[in-house]
């Protein structure tokens, strides 16, 4: 359980209250504003630890501020004071005092606290926020710079394929000119051949002519003589 201010018991010293603070708010509201320096009083409470249960017993902490946290660990036989430990603090205070949760002056400042972390963590949001804009614009621009240079490069691509046809088609006609002078060469190869071939045996026939020729004349000279009958010579005996 934690501390918390005191309030008023009596029913009629409530409504005694909230009537002067109603008061004291509608005259704040009728005076004109000052230019003057703005404070703020302090709500802050301290609760006096006695050494037993019962306002008769000597205080042994002169007050415990309000907001801080307790330990009970036991209540009187009336049930109107609980004994208390707080650090090295421990005693007897009244249960008036005491709640489950945390003041609203306690819970306000720890919503102030985390307002202004949140305000931090905002502006850390913010600042990153502005480097993350800048950061799309640069991608943007680089998107845009690399969308021109892709459309350059297509185009580019475009011509080197239009030459690269135009080069595949001279190198399938340089291959297939090429082919063709082989062929060509080894028909001539093969002309070449059938020429000499045809030479040999023109001169091959040519030698056979005249060694034919040269028989026959042989022949001739040996063998037509032969059949031919000889004359007789007139011895003049007839």
């Amino acid at each position: 359980m934690v501390l918390f201010p005191s309030i008023l018991t009596n029913t009629k010293d409530t409504i005694l209250a909230r009537s002067l603070i109603i008061s004291l708010l509608l005259a704040l509201l009728a005076v004109p504003v000052l230019a003057q320096d703005v404070r703020y009083i302090s709500d802050t409470q301290y609760v006096p630890v006695r050494s037993g249960a019962g306002n008769d017993y000597r205080i042994v902490h002169r007050g415990i501020p309000s907001g801080t946290k307790v330990t009970v660990s036991q209540l009187s036989d009336d049930g109107e004071w609980a004994q208390i430990t707080a650090g090295d603090t421990s005693g007897w205070v009244r249960m008036q005092h005491l709640m489950s949760e945390l003041p609203a002056v306690n819970r306000l400042e720890a919503a102030v606290v985390r307002a202004e972390r949140l305000q931090e963590q905002n502006a850390d949001l913010a600042a990153q926020l502005a480097s993350l804009q800048q950061e799309r614009d640069t991608l943007s621009s680089d998107v845009s710079e690399t969308d021109s240079s892709l459309q350059a490069v297509t185009e580019e691509l475009a011509q080197v394929k239009q030459v690269s046809g135009k080069a595949l088609q001279l190198d399938a006609d340089n291959r297939r000119l090429i082919e063709e002078t082989e062929n060509l060469r080894s028909e001539a190869d093969m002309l070449a051949a059938e020429n000499r071939r045809l030479q040999e045996n023109l001169r091959n026939k040519a030698f056979m002519d005249g060694a034919l020729a040269v028989l026959l004349g042989v022949v001739i000279t040996l063998v037509v003589p032969r059949l031919w009958p000889k004359r007789r010579r007139n011895t003049g005996w007839a």
